[in-house]
């Protein structure tokens, strides 16, 4: 398992999931610190939305080491999710709330209530225009809901944060600002685990990459130098695992 000397916030060692019996997750090992961003990429069935079911608990391994800040999300799955933030890909918001209110319950749902102020500067960062702010849901866009569930995600300032296709819906300038965020939540050392088939936002967001195929990490890259990956090596691993 590839690692670091840093603390690992999210690691996962040997991690064994069956389902039917068929194994989804077979001996997946995987490890984040503090600081860094990791990319999951994998295609359909590949065990993403497993590995994150894992981690927050609502999915239990049957054989492997599971910790999330060091706490085993199967034995104390609340403890779990006290230390993460989650984006998943379709969030379930309130379409009769408005953006701020939306924002406002979920946070506080959370435990994590902030002001208001709080609240718009991070609509401000992630690009909702500030018309739209009060408006009710019913009328945004997808790229808009996404915009609003980022800001949750990242106002939450835990130790973990797991992000599901998380620029789904976004045109490049909100994905542009979506990067700087996370660049952001890196820098005050949240360990970030993204899953997603976008190897191009992999690439730009990511520390490391791993190659996810059959529920098993068959490959994992670096960042290196000012080219960080090379997006060419990339492609044709993601390509052939992808027709595997």
């Amino acid at each position: 398992m590839a690692g670091t000397d840093r603390y690992a916030m999210i690691e996962m060692a040997d991690a064994v999931l069956d389902y039917g019996g068929a194994a989804v997750l077979d001996g997946l090992s995987l490890s984040v610190a503090a600081g860094e961003v990791y990319a999951l990429l994998g295609g359909n069935g590949a065990g993403k939305s497993t590995t994150l079911s894992v981690l927050l608990g609502f999915a239990r391994t049957r054989a492997g080491r599971v910790a999330v800040d060091g706490v085993d999300p199967a034995a104390d799955p609340d403890g779990a999710r006290r230390r993460t933030a989650f984006l998943p890909e379709n969030v379930a918001l309130y379409d009769h709330l408005s953006g701020t209110e939306n924002a406002d319950y979920l946070l506080s749902l959370a435990d994590d209530a902030r002001p208001r102020a709080d609240i718009a500067d991070a609509f401000a960062a992630t690009g909702l225009q500030e018309e739209a702010w009060g408006r009710r849901l019913g009328g945004y866009s997808k790229g808009m809901r996404q915009k609003v569930a980022i800001a949750v995600a990242l106002l939450r300032k835990v130790p973990v944060l797991l992000l599901d296709e998380p620029t789904s819906g976004l045109d490049p300038r909100a994905s542009a600002d979506f990067n700087r965020l996370v660049a952001t939540a890196r820098g005050r050392g949240t360990a970030v685990l993204m899953v997603t088939h976008d190897l191009l936002s992999a690439a730009d967001l990511a520390d490391r990459i791993g190659f996810l195929e059959r529920g098993r990490i068959v490959r994992e890259v670096a960042a290196e130098s000012s080219d960080r990956f090379d997006l060419r090596t990339l492609h044709a691993g993601f390509a052939s695992g992808a027709a595997a």
